[in-house]
């Protein structure tokens, strides 16, 4: 696609209008759509003022800002779109809804145009069903906020052309993102192997290991940049409850990726995070944890004890295992899951590195101990642990 090649973005919440801002400022015409009234409108005025925001404090020219503007379009329907290289849609998470706009966008869209999809979770082949040239539709997974975060994931279904997925990655590098490239499987690459990120620290908090801020800190501790459970506040409780069910729906129920009684509990009564002002902590008027003072001296005894009472070395483990397995499959390359983990979650070290250097014999051992401790098949730890590939 050249520089001025033609985009349309369908949905325009937050999501949307971040994707479109991306591809605006490396100068593409992009022509936004959303079927609420205003939303569009809304979104592009919700650009500008950030636009506006950037030349106030230095970080971009007026000049820069106002051509960015011009390039933005509002456009009634996906019927009215121009011809575009690249059509992508940000609507809510639901396959019915994804396979009919974009069956409706195919058959408004030259047959070249790529179509994609900025689903978290959604089998990109299921997607495609309702598309007669399925070969040009993939995911296109961006990270919120769309314009700060460096990661995309470009997800290749099994009849995506090789030629659109080397398109879409040449594409979004173009924009100055990264991207890592990956299977569709459940969960692509970070909503698969960060799991049991979130899912160890729930297990604790229900087993009364330690409390839910003396857990948050021992992972802080281990170079993460927040906890998993002030984490799991911050992207909300029912997206990630949503998004950890998905995964464990699509793996047929593995029982690596079982919800947390705990968790679904918070959903259940509304406590979704800061957005609530409750979750697994309570928070002020101004978004700030009024009950998130650690135990240090607990985080010690903690932090290299009993691998059953030590979050870091439990997670970790499980990190490592979900990583090589994903590796394993053919799912997305080592150097692409490390990238993957280290931009899009920030983390301060891939898994797989990390791996290494924990040793895979450890980490099967370890995992090996927490099945014994806890049968079911969570802990089984992946035959490539023990493969010197892994």
């Amino acid at each position: 696609m050249e520089a001025q090649g033609q985009v349309a973005v369908v949905g325009a919440g937050a999501m949307g209008a971040g994707i479109a801002q991306v591809a605006a400022t490396a100068g593409h015409p992009v022509h936004l759509v959303d079927g609420r009234d205003g939303a569009a409108r809304a979104a592009v005025d919700g650009i500008v003022r950030r636009l506006d925001d950037r030349v106030a404090r230095g970080r971009t020219t007026r000049e820069e800002a106002d051509a960015v503007a011009d390039r933005l379009h509002v456009v009634a329907a996906v019927t009215d779109l121009p011809e575009c290289a690249l059509v992508l849609e940000a609507v809510t998470e639901d396959l019915a809804v994804k396979q009919a706009l974009l069956h409706e966008i195919s058959d408004h869209q030259p047959s070249t145009t790529l179509l994609a999809s900025n689903t978290s979770s959604l089998d990109v082949d299921r997607i495609a069903d309702a598309v007669a040239s399925p070969e040009r539709v993939l995911g296109l997974h961006f990270f919120n906020p769309a314009p700060a975060m460096p990661l995309v994931e470009v997800v290749a279904g099994e009849r995506t052309a090789s030629a659109y997925v080397d398109f879409a990655a040449d594409l979004v590098r173009a924009w100055g993102k990264t991207p890592v490239r990956c299977r569709s499987t459940p969960g692509f690459v970070v909503n698969r192997v960060a799991r049991p990120f979130y899912g160890e620290a729930f297990r604790m908090l229900a087993d009364g290991v330690a409390g839910s801020a003396t857990l948050d800190a021992a992972l802080r501790g281990a170079g993460f940049k927040l906890g998993p459970l002030e984490l799991t506040d911050l992207i909300g409780q029912d997206v990630n409850l949503a998004v950890g069910t998905s995964v464990w729906e699509q793996t047929d129920r593995d029982p690596r990726y079982a919800p947390v009684p705990l968790q679904q509990d918070l959903v259940a009564q509304g406590r979704l995070g800061r957005k609530s002002g409750h979750g697994v902590f309570r928070y002020d008027a101004a978004g700030h944890a009024v009950d998130a003072q650690p135990d240090e001296a607990r985080v010690a005894e903690l932090v290299g004890g009993p691998l059953v009472t030590d979050p870091v070395a439990r997670t970790l483990a499980m990190l490592v295992n979900e990583a090589v397995d994903l590796v394993d499959r053919g799912e997305a390359s080592a150097e692409d899951v490390d990238l993957a983990l280290r931009l899009g979650a920030g983390y301060p070290r891939g898994p797989i590195e990390w791996g290494r250097e924990l040793g895979y014999d450890v980490v099967a051992q370890q995992l090996r101990e927490l099945d014994a401790a806890f049968p079911g098949g969570r802990y089984r730890p992946s035959p490539a642990l023990t493969r010197e590939h892994a």
